[in-house]
Order: structure tokens, then C-alpha cells, then sequence
């Protein structure tokens, strides 16, 4: 069984953290992974950075930015994670932008994924129709999951379609923002919150976009199986520091 699929039937609310791979240092990139599985983070989004990424806030986009002025690419990640199954149990998912993908090529880029125990991908321009009939089978050769995102603004019809196509979780984004743009979560977040959890889809839900803290972690995950963590943890790696890495993920998990 993928690993995410086994993290997903574990009886406790999850918590997913995004950080930018090759920020703040091109070398950071395994240590940033050892240090947040000890802190007992259960899912880690290791970001393949581009230079056009759209959904991305400006914490994430200037960290992107950076960690390509460092020099990373697909080929010099996959390079840093060839022993990160030496180290690191935890489910491992690649979330970056096709083009890169493309010009690695897919089939490569998945063969290359599963060779170093990458469980899962996540990305947002790769519309769901278009991975269905084109890359599905792909991803499915190579052990892994594709998941996809939702929005407040996705039709019921797309939601259910999108679930019918995953094997993982389903990334519920809280808003039809760009990340690291909200604080706190008000009655329509709400709302739409129980609306996709009385859909009783087949897939779980994590909730993305919005969440820094303890409050928005439960609030988040009162509805959904998990929550995720990008720009709060990358503005708190830029100011605190690798050392400082359990610090953030115990201020999330336990109200200070």
C-alpha cells in the first residue's frame, strides 16, 4: 500500500507541511525532511520550484525564486533524495508545475520519483480530464498518486469526478486566493467546509491555504482529515532557522 494511503487510515487528525525545495540553501533540502519528520509532522509537499507559479503567494514565490537562483532543478532534487528512504518513513509528495515535468518527461520524471520513494504528486495546472485520459495510467506504472485540488468555486459535478479519478486525498483549497493570503476562517470557509464533508466522497479531504497556526489547524481540520502548512512554516524557516523546525510544528499541534 502507498504510504499516503496508509497515513490516511491512521486515526488522528494529519498534518501536511509544504517548504520549498533548495531554500533558504541549496543543500537544505534533506536536512528540512529529517528534521520535520522527528517533529512528527505526517505528510511532507516538497516544492519543485518555478518561475511562474500561479497559485503561489508571495512567501512561497520569493522562496521559489530564491531556491532557483540557487541552482535547483528536477534533476539536482532528485539527485539530493536518492537515500531519503534511508532516513525518512513519513509519505514523501512532489508539488510543482507540469512544464518542468514536460521537460524532464513524465514517464521519466514518474520512473525517477519511484525509484527514490516519492508516494505522490500534486500538480495544479495538470487538469484532471487531461491526466485521466493522458498520464493515469502513467503515474498508476510507477506507484503514484496524483492529487488534486478544489476550490469553494468547483461544481459539484467536478468534485465528484476528481473523486473518481483519486486513490489519495483530495487538496481542499479553503479559497479561491493565492496561498499565505488569509488569516483565520470566517462562516463561508465554514460552509463550505461541511458542503464537501457531506458529500461523503470516497477520497479524504486536506484543507490547504490559510492555515498558520493552532486555531486554523483545528478550525481546518474539524471537517477534513488534515491541514496543510506552506507560507507560515517557510516565513518561520527564513526568520528562525532549520534548529528551530520543532519549535513551529509543536506551536501548531498544542494551543500555546
Amino acid at each position: 500500500m502507498n504510504r499516503i494511503n496508509q497515513k490516511l487510515n491512521e486515526d488522528h487528525k494529519l498534518l501536511s507541511i509544504y517548504f520549498t525545495a533548495g531554500y533558504p540553501n541549496i543543500n537544505d533540502t534533506v536536512s528540512i525532511i529529517e528534521n520535520l519528520e522527528k517533529s512528527g509532522v505526517d505528510l511532507l509537499e516538497i516544492g519543485l520550484p518555478f518561475s511562474d507559479p500561479l497559485a503561489d503567494g508571495p512567501t512561497i514565490q520569493a522562496s521559489s525564486t530564491k531556491a532557483l537562483q540557487n541552482g535547483m532543478t528536477s534533476a539536482l532534487l532528485f539527485e539530493q533524495l536518492k537515500d531519503i528512504r534511508k532516513t525518512v518513513s513519513i509519505p514523501l509528495i512532489i508539488m510543482g508545475y507540469f512544464n518542468p515535468m514536460l521537460q524532464y518527461g513524465v514517464e521519466a520524471f514518474c520512473k525517477k520519483c519511484q525509484e527514490i520513494g516519492i508516494d505522490g504528486l500534486i500538480i495544479p495546472d495538470l487538469p484532471v480530464d487531461v491526466y485521466h485520459s493522458e498520464y493515469k495510467s502513467t503515474f498508476e506504472k510507477y506507484g503514484l498518486i496524483n492529487v488534486f485540488l478544489i476550490t469553494p468555486q468547483t461544481s459539484e459535478e467536478r468534485i465528484r469526478y476528481i473523486d473518481s479519478v483519486s486513490n489519495g486525498f483530495i487538496y481542499m483549497v479553503s479559497s479561491a486566493s493565492v496561498t499565505g493570503s488569509s488569516s483565520g476562517f470566517g462562516d463561508e470557509q465554514t460552509s463550505y467546509f461541511k458542503r464537501i464533508a457531506d458529500m461523503s466522497l470516497k477520497n479524504p479531504q486536506i484543507i490547504g491555504f490559510g492555515i498558520s497556526n493552532h486555531e486554523t489547524f483545528t478550525q481546518a481540520t474539524r471537517y477534513s482529515k488534515g491541514a496543510i502548512i506552506g507560507s507560515a512554516f517557510i516565513k518561520h524557516l527564513t526568520e528562525k532557522g532549520i534548529e528551530h523546525i520543532n519549535d513551529f510544528v509543536t506551536s501548531i499541534r498544542c494551543k500555546s
